[in-house]
C-alpha cells in the first residue's frame, strides 16, 4: 500500500488547520491563521491609510504654503564660506548647508545660521526669507518637497502599521504558546501517574 501524494491544496489545508484533524486544538487553528489574517489586514487597509495620511499631510502642506505667502525676501551677508562643492552653472547642485549670516532688520544687525547653497564664498549676499514678525524662516516648500513629505509620511505610517500588526501577531502567538504548554502540562499530570502505575 503506497501513500497518496500530498497535493498543494492538502498541504495548505493542513497548514491552516482546516483539514479535519481531530487532534488539532482551537489554539493551533488560531495560531495558523495569524499570519494570513495579518497579511490580509495589511493589504486591505493600505489604501485607507494612504488616503488618510495623504489628506492630512496635504492639508498641512496647504497651511504651510498659506503661511509662506506672507513671507518676504531680504538680503543677508554670508560671514563664512559655505562648506562643500560650489554650485554648478546649470544649478543642478541643490546641496544646502547651514552657514552663519549677518542680517539687518529695521536698522539692527544680528547673526544667525541659515541654509545656503554649498560652496558659496564668504561675504556673498544671500537671499533669506522673513515672516511677518521679521523672524528668519527656512526656504518655502517646493512642489517636489511637498510631494516628498506626502510619500515619506505615508511610508512611515505603513511601516508603523506593519510593525503593529507583526507585534500583535507575535503577542497573540506567545499567549497561545503559553496556553498550549499549560494544557499539555495539565494533561500530562493527569495521564502521567496512570502510565507510571502500569509500568
Amino acid at each position: 500500500m503506497t501513500a497518496r501524494p500530498t497535493t498543494m491544496r492538502t498541504r495548505l489545508a493542513r497548514r491552516l488547520g482546516i483539514d479535519g484533524n481531530p487532534l488539532r486544538r482551537r489554539s493551533d487553528v488560531v495560531a495558523a491563521w495569524l499570519l494570513p489574517v495579518a497579511i490580509v489586514l495589511f493589504f486591505g487597509l493600505c489604501p485607507a491609510i494612504y488616503a488618510v495620511i495623504g489628506m492630512r499631510v496635504r492639508a498641512d502642506n496647504a497651511a504651510v504654503r498659506s503661511a509662506e505667502a506672507t513671507w518676504h525676501h531680504a538680503s543677508a551677508e554670508l560671514l563664512e564660506a559655505a562648506p562643500g562643492p560650489q554650485q554648478t552653472g546649470s544649478g543642478s547642485n541643490t546641496w544646502t548647508v547651514l552657514a552663519p549670516i549677518r542680517l539687518v532688520v529695521d536698522g539692527r544687525a544680528y547673526d544667525a545660521s541659515y541654509p545656503v547653497a554649498a560652496g558659496t564664498p564668504a561675504d556673498s549676499q544671500v537671499q533669506v526669507w522673513l515672516n511677518r514678525t521679521g523672524s528668519l524662516e527656512v526656504p518655502p516648500l517646493s512642489a517636489a518637497q511637498a510631494d516628498d513629505r506626502v510619500l515619506a509620511d505615508t511610508l512611515v505610517a505603513l511601516a508603523a502599521f506593519a510593525v503593529l500588526l507583526a507585534g500583535g501577531a507575535w503577542g497573540i502567538r506567545r499567549v497561545l504558546d503559553r496556553r498550549r504548554l499549560a494544557g499539555w502540562e495539565a494533561e500530562w499530570l493527569a495521564v502521567g501517574p496512570r502510565w507510571s502505575r502500569q509500568a
